[in-house]
């Protein structure tokens, strides 16, 4: 069977998002060599936002290809994994007499990225090993894995800077990283679903969290941190019901 000389613009559109993602990251990484900080962590954010767009275009547009599955487990690697290390060690312990500690902590919060990925490309093809469990993922997904990661920079942008911690930031560090590579349920937002009734509401709070998104970046970021790693122990109780029940 010959391959077609033609294919349709609608099947190169979710790649082109996953490469504007990279590009994302990319420039990320060089805002932060450069010390722009707040510039190097929205691209970061809006690398996130494109990673899940491509993933829905993909499926609306039925265009899901092995080459697009790949293309975004790169970009997922790169950006989740190698950009915010080198943003956190740039940011919190270069030049200081904590540097190789920090090193280390990038060095594990990319090696788990990478382990998360490509256990989730092995789960792809194999029935025996999965990543998600209904409305649970095993581990912190990539782009999660990245915003915890992060947390510390939110802080000291947040005006924490006068509480110097080298050492409980780079345990944070490496454990968020162990984290993404654990097998402790997480919650799925793409299964989650409300009521028809509180349609409005949702609506509403999601305008609030955009405006301040906008308006107070940091500690809402903070406070979106900090409740999804408290939802992890009500994730986790409520896999072991639902399989107790099974």
């Amino acid at each position: 069977m010959s391959t077609p000389s033609k294919i349709k613009l609608r099947h190169i559109v979710p790649s082109v998002v996953t490469v504007f993602a990279i590009c994302a990251g990319m420039t990320s990484l060089r805002m932060s060599l450069e010390g722009r900080i707040d510039l190097a962590l929205y691209l970061i954010l809006l690398a996130v936002f494109l990673d899940a767009a491509d993933g829905k275009l993909a499926r609306f547009l039925d265009t899901a290809s092995p080459f697009g599955a790949e293309l975004d487990t790169l970009a997922d690697f790169f950006n989740f994994g190698i950009v915010p290390g080198v943003l956190l060690y740039n940011t919190l312990y270069l030049g200081t007499e904590y540097a190789n500690l920090g090193w280390l902590a990038a060095l594990v919060l990319a090696v788990c990225c990478a382990l998360r990925l490509a256990r989730f490309n092995l789960s792809m093809n194999s029935p025996g090993i999965t990543l998600k469990k209904d409305e649970y993922f095993v581990g912190i997904p990539a782009p999660a894995l990245a915003c915890l990661a992060l947390m510390p920079i939110f802080m000291h942008l947040h005006g924490w800077q006068d509480t110097d911690l080298p050492l409980v930031r780079a345990a944070y560090i490496i454990g968020v990283g162990l984290l993404a590579v654990s097998t402790v349920p997480t919650y799925s937002i793409k299964h989650a679903s409300i009521r028809r009734a509180h349609l409005p509401i949702a609506v509403i709070a999601a305008m609030v969290l955009v405006v301040c998104l906008m308006v107070y970046p940091w500690p809402t970021l903070i406070i979106g941190n900090c409740l999804y790693l408290a939802s992890l122990p009500f994730s986790y109780m409520a896999q072991l019901r639902h399989t107790k029940s099974q």
